[in-house]
């Protein structure tokens, strides 16, 4: 039923009510009135109710991103949105509202229970990305095609489910729901025995038969679409790219108006035939190398980068053992400082503490620049290496496309050399088969025919120049890209480092200048 809100204001969702809610369900100690007086990040809240306070409209919850629950239920909601930077939510109740449709919810993916009870939803949509969905109510809406229930098969966690209430109920439909949805456990707050599973289950066994059926049909679609992402994915990243099958021999004619019709002649189809096989053949070539090559590329990384992990770990261990040692000695002098009373032996005591201090701050820059030096060493090699690597790559690569320039200059070698035979026939009058129309355009005189196998022929130089050009910048490009990160990173590193060492000491430093003002 709907909320009527005709006779009363709806309210605003603001920071003043905001902070309201968030105070009332706060804690009444003295903690809560800490943070009332210092203030609400509403980014820390976790937990949010605004049930009961005749909103219309969610709106300005961005800054909410680590909400975890959230109460939107008896009030006046029209429309679920605004709820995107809530990624963390996993419980979100909007019943008793005015809802008509599912949506708003793709952001949510941590969502475990979503109540949508006693709203005007006519169809289960919109939900796809719901995939840890635990307990999921729907009861008391339109929903008044049973069928439509079979959209919660996807949702593989879902145990408990609520639908009575909805135009459907009216039916007998207890057993079509546990029937179709085998991985529920709890019906309208019922728990599913097996009797009734089975009973069920037989009742709609040729139904289910056909939904596995499609089912598994369309889970083959999905993975073989997967599957076909992931292999364009690894061609892209091995710069092979657009050089399967026939896709640069096919690219090559893709602006070419003349060249096909030109090659479809019969004295030239066998020259045509043996012209696109070999051609493929190179590039199939070309692409088993790239992946290999991308392999090689791929294991120096991981040599890398575990030389790289090895020597922050050994450089992690001796800091903390000097950490160790130093806490140590620190915790023994404050110890014997509380049990001096001569005002001198106290100060040559915190002397040596700092003293100490001083060292450590030494030893721990000394082993942070003896890390950065040796990373700055390994980075060079690899560097070096991968440089080895992408300039024979890239003369391979130009070895591949020379040899396909050499393919299509020997064929417009024949294809010339048999079109201006036919020229010649055809000015004698001797050419025995008839030519299609758009062929005998061409056919005119030699300076036409000529212009058309040479401009067919600049056409096809051209696609593989362009896939040459690109092939070679995105080697580099890549490579200068992924150096520059690395670099990046270890500044990064070093000046965190580097920050962290002297946030240490200078809050050692401050508790040993308070020992200092108590002795004087």
């Amino acid at each position: 039923m709907n909320r009527l809100y005709d006779t009363v204001e709806p309210t605003v969702i603001d920071e003043d009510l905001l902070k309201q809610c968030i105070e009332e369900q706060g804690p009444p100690d003295e903690a809560g009135k800490i943070a009332k007086k210092e203030g609400i990040d509403f980014s820390e809240v976790k937990q949010l109710r605004l049930d009961f306070k005749n909103v219309l409209k969610i709106d300005n919850l961005w800054f909410f991103t680590n909400l975890v629950k959230l109460n939107l239920d008896n009030n006046i909601i029209e429309k679920i949105q605004h709820l995107d930077s809530l990624i963390h939510l996993e419980w979100l109740d909007l019943s008793f509202n005015n809802i008509e449709k599912i949506e708003g919810l793709d952001k949510l993916t941590k969502l475990k229970d979503l109540t949508l009870y006693n709203n005007q939803i006519t169809m289960l949509e919109n939900m796809d990305e719901l995939t840890n969905l635990h307990v999921f109510s729907i009861g008391n809406n339109n929903l008044s095609q049973i069928d439509n229930i079979i959209y919660l098969r996807k949702f593989k966690q879902l145990k408990c489910l609520n639908v009575a209430g909805n135009p459907f109920s009216e039916k007998d439909y207890k057993s079509y729901v546990i029937a179709h949805l085998p991985a529920i456990t709890y019906l309208d707050f019922r728990l599913v025995s097996s009797q009734m599973r089975e009973e069920a289950v037989s009742q709609y066994q040729d139904a289910i038969d056909v939904i596995e059926h499609n089912e598994r049909d369309e889970q083959k679609k999905i993975e073989k679409e997967r599957a076909r992402i992931q292999e364009d994915q690894q061609l892209r990243e091995a710069f092979v790219d657009g050089l399967t099958g026939s896709s640069l021999f096919n690219d090559m004619f893709s602006e070419d108006a003349d060249g096909p019709k030109l090659n479809m002649l019969t004295q030239m189809e066998e020259a045509y035939t043996h012209f696109k096989a070999k051609f493929c053949k190179i590039c199939e070539e070309l692409v088993k190398y790239g992946l290999k090559e991308h392999e090689n590329r791929e294991k120096e990384k991981a040599l890398f980068m575990a030389a790289i992990n090895k020597a922050k770990e050994a450089d992690k261990q001796q800091g903390v053992k000097t950490i160790n040692e130093f806490l140590s000695f620190k915790k023994r002098v404050i110890t014997e400082l509380g049990q001096i009373s001569d005002a001198r032996v106290l100060e040559t005591k915190i002397n040596e503490l700092q003293e100490e201090r001083n060292t450590v701050w030494d030893v721990l820059m000394g082993y942070e620049l003896q890390l950065a030096e040796q990373l700055e060493e390994v980075g060079k090699d690899f560097e070096r290496t991968m440089n080895d690597m992408t300039g024979t790559f890239t003369e391979t690569v130009q070895n591949y496309f020379t040899q396909c320039r050499e393919l299509e200059n020997m064929h417009h070698e024949k294809l010339t050399e048999t079109a201006l035979l036919i020229m010649e026939k055809v000015v004698k009058n001797e050419l025995e088969e008839e030519l299609p129309e758009d062929l005998r355009m061409l056919f005119v005189d030699k300076d036409t025919i000529t212009n058309g196998v040479n401009t067919s022929h600049d056409l096809h130089l051209l696609k593989i120049d362009n896939k040459e050009d690109e092939i070679v910048t995105r080697v580099g490009n890549t490579k200068e890209s992924y150096n520059a990160r690395l670099h990046e990173e270890e500044i990064r590193r070093n000046r965190s480092r580097v920050a962290e060492i002297n946030h240490f000491l200078e809050n050692v430093r401050d508790e040993l200048e308070q020992y200092e003002n108590l002795d004087r």
